[in-house]
Parts: structure tokens; C-alpha cells; sequence
């Protein structure tokens, strides 16, 4: 079986949901996760995110506790892109619906935490994560342009090598031309045909014996990845 789209979306968590909604007006958007569409490492996320939310903090402050945290194994250049559209992003968070915990004022109950030097964090009672993914899954269930495949399990990227050309590292200009996809429940393969595909498929946590990353988070996409030879 064959399905075309414009934007083929990896990975039904914070990162996937927030760009299908980004890209959605611009064309047809299919979404693809290996389990349900709520699980993710976004789901079990519980504390709180972090953004300069109040005068007496400033960019520059949570830039340098990030770098003090880090240790020195941070990306200073990344870090700043980060904290700087941190604000940003969780306004449009709150534009889709999420909701945060306020003060009997009316407020944003700011908490904070380790590495913090201001109250930072927004949060929603101790199940953040779980909020932020109701929210974004209510916008893309309104949204006509998008369509979930849940329990469908991403196999492998479609590059020039499935066309009988050769690719490896050293190869330029790799082209992605969608993904093999496992359809769990049937056990049929499915050819997904895209012009734009992202990978959002989280971390490898799962990989560990001792992990508090759910069961999903086994580097499927990293591997991807890496076997396509990606920059």
C-alpha cells in the first residue's frame, strides 16, 4: 500500500504535534507513531518548562545557569537559541490550549528548581507533560489537513539507495523520499511518499535497564538516521 503527503511527521510528541500544527496550512500532514498517539516522552514529562516569564529574569540569566549547569558540556550557541524563543514557545503553547497553574491572582505559579537562580517554571499540578500533550492533540484532531496513524511503526527512511544507487558517508545531497512503515496491527507494510519528513521519535532512554523513559524511546529514529546516512 502507497499514501502520499506533503509533510510526513514521525513521532506524536511536543516536537512532531507542535510542527504538523506549524506546517498543517501549508499541506496535507500524516502523523505516525509506533503506539498510541498520546505516548511519548512528552506524556510522562512531570515538573515543569522553563521560560523567562517575569521582569526580574532575563535571557542572559537563564542562559548562564544553563551553561553553569551543563558544565561545560553544553553548546553555548544552541543553548541561546533555546532560552532565547523559550518564551515564545510556551506562548504558543498556551495559544493551543495548554493550561499552567496560577496564584490566587491570577498569576502563573512560577516554581523553581535545581540550576535555577529565578522562578522559572511553569508548570500544571505535577503532570506538565501530560497537559501539554492533551492540548496539542485536541488542535491536530481539529485540524483537517492532519492525519494520525497510530501503531505504526517507522521501518526505515526512502533515500536514493532504495532506487539502487549507492549511499554512504561520503555521498552528497542524500535525498529522503518518505518511510517504510510497519502497520502493527495487520503486520502490512506501508510506502509513505513525502516531500518534507521529520523525524521526532525522542531519545534511546529505553535502551537502559533503569530508565525513567517509557518503553517507546528506543532510538528507532537515531538509527533511522544514521543507516540514510543523515547530515
Amino acid at each position: 500500500m502507497r499514501k502520499h503527503c506533503d509533510f510526513l511527521v514521525i513521532g506524536s510528541g511536543i516536537a512532531g504535534l507542535s510542527y504538523a500544527l506549524k506546517v498543517a496550512n501549508h499541506g496535507k500532514v500524516l502523523m505516525i507513531t509506533k503506539s498510541n498517539e498520546s505516548e511519548s516522552n512528552t506524556k510522562y514529562a512531570q515538573g515543569g518548562i522553563a521560560a523567562v516569564w517575569v521582569k526580574s529574569d532575563s535571557f542572559e540569566k537563564h542562559i548562564q545557569d544553563t551553561l553553569v549547569a551543563g558544565d561545560g558540556l553544553c553548546n553555548e550557541e544552541v543553548v541561546r537559541m533555546v532560552v532565547s524563543e523559550s518564551t515564545e514557545r510556551v506562548e504558543e503553547l498556551i495559544e493551543w490550549g495548554t493550561k499552567f497553574d496560577k496564584t490566587p491572582t491570577g498569576e502563573y505559579d512560577l516554581a523553581k528548581e535545581g540550576g535555577h537562580s529565578e522562578h522559572r517554571i511553569l508548570h500544571y499540578k505535577d503532570i506538565t507533560g501530560y497537559e501539554i500533550e492533551r492540548a496539542l492533540l485536541a488542535q491536530v484532531h481539529s485540524h483537517p489537513n492532519i492525519e494520525i496513524l497510530d501503531h505504526h511503526f517507522a521501518v526505515d527512511i526512502i533515500t536514493q539507495h532504495h532506487l539502487g544507487a549507492e549511499v554512504n558517508s561520503q555521498t552528497p545531497d542524500i535525498q529522503c523520499y518518505g518511510c517504510y512503515v510497519l502497520d502493527t496491527k495487520t503486520g502490512s507494510m506501508l510506502t509513505v511518499l513525502a516531500k518534507s519528513t521529520l523525524l521526532a521519535t525522542g531519545g534511546a532512554g529505553a535502551v537502559y535497564a533503569t530508565t525513567t523513559n517509557p518503553i517507546i524511546a528506543t532510538g528507532d529514529g537515531i538509527a533511522m538516521a544514521y543507516r540514510a546516512r543523515a547530515g
